[in-house]
């Protein structure tokens, strides 16, 4: 008896441990079926395409791949967001993405993107693809010049509580990450859909 009230004692203290957060998982189906009638409809990749969820924190794993065949996320990673900060106060740029596609605004812009050309960058292992906005919410992409490329700056596995550095619009993700993404892009015969969501 007095086993069974020790155990039931550790398990209330487990159970309320305030310090050990859960891990909340949001169920992304709905993104995954529009993703894939999307790419059919508009003849992109029908293998795989790449989910950004900026509701995520930025210390987190929110880059996903998913592929369409065994309808899996096979990867995931952190990916910055804009700071959002050129035209407005963003006093909390770190917690809470702020969105705009105004030139210069240096903010991430929602919506589906289709992943453009491969072209040399500065940044990272030297490797950017362009991103070409599909909806409104993102249709000054090329012209802000946001694309995919990698940043010594961004770590290759989770930082929580800690956040990734802040971009200017760019989804940028860590250089092992981007050589993973490099080698399946280049691979790729059709163009692969980016969806930024919240």
């Amino acid at each position: 008896m007095r086993n069974i009230i020790c155990l039931l004692f550790i398990g209330f203290l487990c159970c309320n441990n305030k310090d050990v957060e859960r891990e909340v998982f949001r169920d992304y189906t709905k993104y995954h079926q529009e993703a894939l009638a999307y790419s059919i409809k508009n003849k992109f990749n029908q293998d795989y395409y790449y989910l950004v969820d900026l509701s995520v924190h930025s210390g987190k794993n929110r880059f996903f791949i998913y592929d369409f065949k065994t309808n899996k996320i096979v990867d995931k990673n952190i990916v910055t967001h804009g700071s959002c900060d050129q035209f407005q106060e963003n006093p909390d740029k770190w917690e809470k993405v702020v969105f705009s596609d105004k030139e210069n605004s240096h903010c991430s812009s929602k919506g589906k993107y289709k992943i453009g050309k491969r072209d040399y960058s500065s940044w990272g292992i030297n490797v950017k693809y362009w991103l070409h906005g599909l909806e409104p919410s993102n249709k000054s992409a090329e012209k802000r010049v946001v694309v995919l490329h990698s940043w010594d700056a961004v770590k290759n596995e989770e930082i929580y509580p800690k956040y990734s550095p802040l971009s200017w619009g760019c989804p940028a993700v860590s250089n092992e990450f981007m050589k993973k993404l490099d080698v399946q892009l280049q691979k790729s015969n059709k163009p692969v859909l980016l969806w930024i969501i919240e």
